[in-house]
């Protein structure tokens, strides 16, 4: 579930970024708040933008389960740097 929303933190950045620019994490933190199993079928995450600035962005996640309970949430800082 990390990895999933460190993606969709990450997603959520590059979609606002112009060509040339990148991103990478810089600090996430993650609450997890229900356990996950076989019975909570398909996850989905979701990725917001809180601040794009041109050096450092802040998104957050949020993970639901299929019966659309939220199982984990993060907040994410992303460094924004040019592309060589």
């Amino acid at each position: 579930v990390c990895t999933l929303l460190d993606s969709v933190a990450g997603c959520a950045l590059h979609s606002t970024l112009p060509q040339g620019k990148g991103y990478t994490s810089v600090e996430i933190k993650v609450n997890y708040l229900k356990a996950v199993r076989a019975a909570s079928g398909t996850l989905t995450a979701v990725g917001t933008i809180v601040k794009a600035g041109s050096r450092v962005g802040f998104t957050e996640g949020v993970v639901t389960d299929e019966s659309g309970a939220v199982v984990a949430t993060a907040t994410s800082t992303l460094l924004v740097f040019d592309l060589p």
